[in-house]
């Protein structure tokens, strides 16, 4: 058969509470989320690997708290001052780790959030002491602040996000094919999200359903 024009349509990512699988490995963050009146100095850095569910957990979290989310890297342009009235969240910090007006503008926002006890959530993929920050006064205060971490997916918790990605793409699976991927695939969120994504691509341009024989396919000729 020959195969079929494909088209990069855009994916419609479910992002609620009820969306995020909670298991015994990300318990622990999502209950220091949930428990944000009690960071301590009103400050929490949620550190964990690109596709561990970070902006997932951050937008539950906005949510619930009304909180602002902003791109680190944006934070230039930010209205500083006008962001303390609700709850901030502050994404990629490692991004501005070379960008000093960035960093100047997340110190003043971290000083002001202090001042008023605003929470300020934090993100990144390693720890605030390996953050690299070159304005002294702002990497000092942000190794000060208390961490929790998303881990390394278990299992249970690839699975379910593996059918979440199927679902963002309202393409339901059977379950011996997640447990297929499972025993094959690169353990991690960054991967599950790039082989649900070729392996939807495949599966269109071939016209045909995504089953164990396409995704052994896939895996065959992924590099």
């Amino acid at each position: 058969m020959a195969e079929q024009m494909t088209f990069d349509l855009p994916v419609k990512t479910a992002l609620g509470r009820d969306d995020f699988f909670v298991s015994r490995i990300n318990a622990l963050a999502v209950q220091m989320l949930e428990n944000w009146p009690a960071w301590p100095n009103h400050k929490l850095a949620l550190i964990g690997p690109k596709g561990a569910g970070k902006t997932h957990l951050v937008q539950v979290w906005a949510t619930d708290t009304g909180a602002t989310v902003l791109p680190a890297r944006d934070l230039p342009d930010a209205d500083i001052p006008a962001l303390i009235d609700a709850p901030i969240a502050i994404e990629d910090i490692r991004d501005i780790a070379t960008d000093m007006p960035a960093q100047e503008a997340l110190f003043h926002l971290h000083n002001l959030a202090q001042a008023h006890g605003t929470p300020l959530l934090l993100t990144a993929d390693i720890a605030p002491n390996h953050w690299g920050l070159t304005l002294p006064d702002l990497q000092s205060r942000m190794t000060a602040t208390t961490i929790t971490t998303l881990p390394a997916p278990d299992d249970a918790l690839l699975a379910a996000v593996l059918v979440k990605l199927f679902a963002d793409r309202q393409i339901t699976v059977q379950p011996d094919l997640i447990a297929y991927l499972l025993k094959r695939m690169d353990r991690s969120f960054d991967a599950a999200g790039q082989l649900v994504a070729t392996l939807d691509k495949a599966a269109l341009s071939k016209g045909k359903p995504i089953t164990r024989k396409l995704a052994a396919w896939v895996l065959d000729n992924s590099p």
